[in-house]
């Protein structure tokens, strides 16, 4: 076997040691796994930028509240987020209202409660396997340094057997050593940067759902006057 065929990646992952295999299939693993859910979350936070903005757009048209009341319960499975703590909001404002003891304040503040619950599940969903992908970007790097240290001292204890010591000899040891660390940050670097951007994009979903709440809460306080 000449020196490129020794040096080729698929050789290196076969020569490797059993700890090195080890590392290199736990960190593909890890990788196919973070990559699963970068697509999942990617694909349902733009679901819920465009419900929200549809939402939008049909509540600030000046339509009835009883209408888009009626039309989010009849299509409850297919609703957004915003739309499903509008839902909630205007479910407990129809039911504290007709209660004739409680003043505007204690109606207000149910509605506020009843929003924030579902806002809170909302944003909890959407926050689902973030920290996963943290874990992945801050994690990897290390695991695939471990095989690396760990194969280059394969590579060396095998010297002590050998009469005289070449580069040759300890090259395609370490070569395999280094790709756990390559494989390492293969898996963290996209790990990395999807979850500051799915973060970036929660938060601000976050704050357009809070704005909304606000907006709502002034509108329905309008109406006890």
């Amino acid at each position: 076997m000449n020196v490129t065929q020794d040096l080729s990646i698929i050789e290196l992952v076969i020569q490797a040691s059993l700890v090195v295999k080890l590392v290199m299939g736990l960190l593909t693993a890890v990788s196919l796994m973070s990559w699963y859910w970068i697509f999942r979350k990617w694909f349902a936070i733009r679901d819920t930028r465009i419900k929200t903005d549809k939402f939008e757009r049909d509540f600030w048209s000046g339509g009835s509240l009883d209408t888009l009341y009626q039309s989010a319960v009849n299509d409850r499975h297919h609703t957004g987020a915003l739309e499903r703590i509008f839902e909630a909001g205007f479910r407990e404002f129809t039911k504290l209202r007709g209660q004739r003891t409680l003043d505007p304040s204690t109606v207000i503040d149910g509605v506020r409660r009843a929003m924030r619950a579902t806002y809170q599940r909302e944003i909890d969903d959407l926050e689902a396997h973030l920290a996963f992908l943290a874990s992945v970007g801050s994690v990897s790097p290390y695991v695939g340094l471990f095989g690396t240290v760990w194969g280059i001292m394969h590579s060396f204890r095998g010297l002590a057997s050998m009469s005289t010591a070449t580069l040759a000899a300890v090259a395609p040891g370490i070569a395999e050593a280094l790709v756990a660390t390559a494989i390492g940050l293969f898996a963290a670097i996209p790990a990395v940067l999807a979850y500051n951007r799915f973060a970036h994009d929660v938060d601000r979903v976050a704050v357009r759902l809070e704005s909304f709440m606000e907006e709502f809460s002034n509108i329905l306080q309008r109406q006890l006057k």
